[in-house]
């Protein structure tokens, strides 16, 4: 409803002056709108200064048919115009705020181009990015998804009112397909949904900004550090960039540093998952597209792997199995409960490296420090199987030679016998008169080469016996050395 207010100043006649008191009540009218209208017949007052307008002819009253009013002129030294009030008491809706912005109207400029007066003037975007949950990251396929939440802010120099005009209004939500909205997109988006129902709406404000929020789930590509998995920390970029304005037109600049956006999203961050968020890191970047240079502003997310579920499942599992086999050194090499137990061992560590093959991407360009951890252990296990099959064929050479030993020792020791009476036979004929004495020497030198020969015989079986054991002191002092000085140099590049 719009209503005119007129001044009553009495009878027509001769141009009266309306004084500064009558335009104090005007001006005090804060809620009223002054329309102008191209005047005739006025002039100005004599002063400048005092305001005061010239009332120089009559017209009807509107609300009287009878009465008569002069209408109050303001003076112009070119237009000189009809002072119309108009009450605000019809403009405390939407609606009016909403047509006097022109957003009735299905307006190209309002919601097609950019809003600017000079299509020189840039448009600034200012952008807010929260990460509030990571909901998984594939390591084989490089990729993260996340749940986001995008806020951004621009200048629109056709929405601008004065709240006094409309009942202090300063905030007005209206539909996106009313406005322009800027085109920006993620570049290392794989698939982009919307979290929740997709905003319809953006936020107006007195001072022509506007603002939207929408939260998205995202699945962007994350090119991945795998060297120290599972105490790895993996950094993913988010560039926002417009596909289609350049930098002359379009600019986007962050709203928050960068500090306040990692404790925002560490308080907004909804899930405990495998991953910790560290940080947010905010850069500035430029790209280019069929020869025009495009803004990009770059958020960095950097977040760390939680290791406690990898190290129980897999790397303790191995490291046991380790302990075990260099535990089976103590175990009697001379049944075949030693080589039997170390094989066992190899095989459980088979079917763990079967689990590693599964989380690790086979596209990585070095390999792991899990794997090279997994890898060694399964050598140094496969060589101590060796050692022990090796020392397994020494004491059983050793036991063969033992069992034939007494056989050869009493052919031996028989033909010693028979060598030695040959001789003792003949010296006897010869030498009759001393039969007892070279009798008793006889005696003597057959037992003394019956014992070295036997001797002898028993050294072989000895003698293996002791090279495998030498052999197998000597591997496992080896053993521990290399097991030692490997875990202190991989824990030293995992850790430091």
């Amino acid at each position: 409803m719009r209503l005119s207010l007129w001044l009553h100043l009495g009878p027509p006649g001769p141009c009266l002056h309306c004084g500064p008191s009558a335009l104090g009540l005007f001006r005090a009218a804060s809620s009223l709108r002054l329309n102008f209208y191209q005047p005739s017949l006025c002039r100005r007052s004599a002063s400048a200064t005092d305001f005061r307008v010239s009332c120089c002819t009559s017209t009807l009253h509107p609300f009287s048919s009878n009465s008569v009013a002069p209408i109050c002129r303001f003076p112009h030294p070119r237009h000189a115009s009809i002072i119309r009030w108009v009450s605000a008491a019809g403009n405390c809706s939407y609606k009016e705020l909403i047509e006097h912005l022109g957003l009735d109207k299905s307006d190209i400029q309002m919601t097609s181009l950019r809003p600017v007066r000079n299509w020189t003037t840039p448009t600034i975007v200012f952008m807010n990015l929260l990460v509030t949950s990571i909901t998984e990251v594939n390591e084989k396929a490089q990729s993260i998804s996340t749940q986001i939440t995008v806020t951004h802010g621009w200048y629109n120099e056709f929405t601008v009112w004065n709240r006094n005009d409309f009942c202090g209004i300063f905030l007005c939500s209206v539909k996106k397909d009313m406005i322009w909205t800027p085109d920006i997109s993620i570049i290392e988006s794989i698939k982009t949904e919307f979290a929740t129902t997709e905003s319809q709406y953006v936020q107006l404000q007195d001072q022509g900004i506007i603002v939207t929020s929408n939260t998205l789930a995202v699945t962007t590509a994350c090119k991945m550090n795998l060297n120290q998995f599972p105490f790895d920390v993996q950094s993913c970029n988010f560039t926002l960039q417009s596909p289609i304005h350049s930098s002359r037109e379009l600019m986007i600049k962050p709203f928050s540093d960068a500090s306040f956006l990692t404790l925002s999203s560490k308080k907004a961050f909804q899930t405990q998952g495998e991953w910790e968020l560290l940080s947010i890191n905010i850069s500035k970047g430029n790209a280019s597209t069929l020869g025009e240079e495009q803004n990009q502003l770059i958020y960095t997310i950097t977040m760390k792997r939680k290791p406690f579920l990898y190290v129980i499942n897999f790397l303790m599992p191995v490291f046991y199995f380790l302990v075990l086999d260099l535990a089976s050194f103590f175990i009697d090499s001379s049944g075949g409960e030693k080589l039997s137990f170390k094989v066992t061992l190899l095989l459980a560590i088979s079917v763990l490296l079967l689990l590693l093959k599964d989380m690790l991407p086979s596209t990585a360009n070095d390999v792991p420090l899990i794997g090279i951890y997994c890898v060694v252990i399964f050598t140094l296990m496969a060589i101590s199987v060796l050692e022990a099959i090796f020392v397994n064929f020494l004491m059983a050479k050793g036991n063969q030679t033992d069992s034939g030993a007494p056989v050869v020792c009493a052919s031996a020791l028989s033909d010693t016998v028979k060598d030695t009476n040959g001789p003792s036979d003949s010296i006897g004929d010869h030498n009759e008169e001393r039969p007892y004495t070279l009798n008793a020497l006889k005696q003597i030198l057959m037992e003394f080469q019956a014992a070295a020969h036997q001797n002898q015989q028993e050294r072989k079986p000895l003698c293996w016996t002791r090279v495998a054991t030498i052999i197998d002191v000597i591997f496992f002092v080896l053993y521990i050395t290399t097991v030692i000085v490997f875990l202190v140099l991989l824990f030293k590049d995992w850790f430091l």
